[in-house]
């Protein structure tokens, strides 16, 4: 199992953890070394009932934050903005520097 934090848009974004299985984490994180996505770039490869069926398992699987050993994937809802930050998709090779996010 591999744990993925989402953070969203919204102003009371909690940034809560969420359990995968290798499989559903390749279907978000298909890249070598990837553990950054958009979920705009999820929904536009995958088959829409497939993405339901697998995203309600893994709501169902929350982590408590003080019991989590390790971040494997950071997935973006709603924050395509951010996306200069990551063109690699990997969070070690994120860009800074660039004009301050706004919203």
């Amino acid at each position: 199992m591999k744990n993925i934090q989402i953070i969203d848009g919204a102003l009371n974004c909690s940034y809560d953890i969420f359990s995968a299985t290798d499989e559903e984490f390749k279907a978000i994180f298909p890249g070598e070394f990837q553990d950054v996505e958009f979920i705009e770039d999820v929904v536009a490869r995958a088959d829409g009932a497939r993405l339901d069926a697998m995203f309600a398992a893994i709501w169902q699987r929350p982590v408590d934050k003080p019991s989590v050993r390790g971040i494997h994937g950071t997935l973006f809802y709603e924050m395509e903005h951010r996306k200069k930050h990551y063109p690699t998709k990997r969070s070690c090779e994120m860009v800074t520097g660039l004009d301050a996010d706004v919203g």
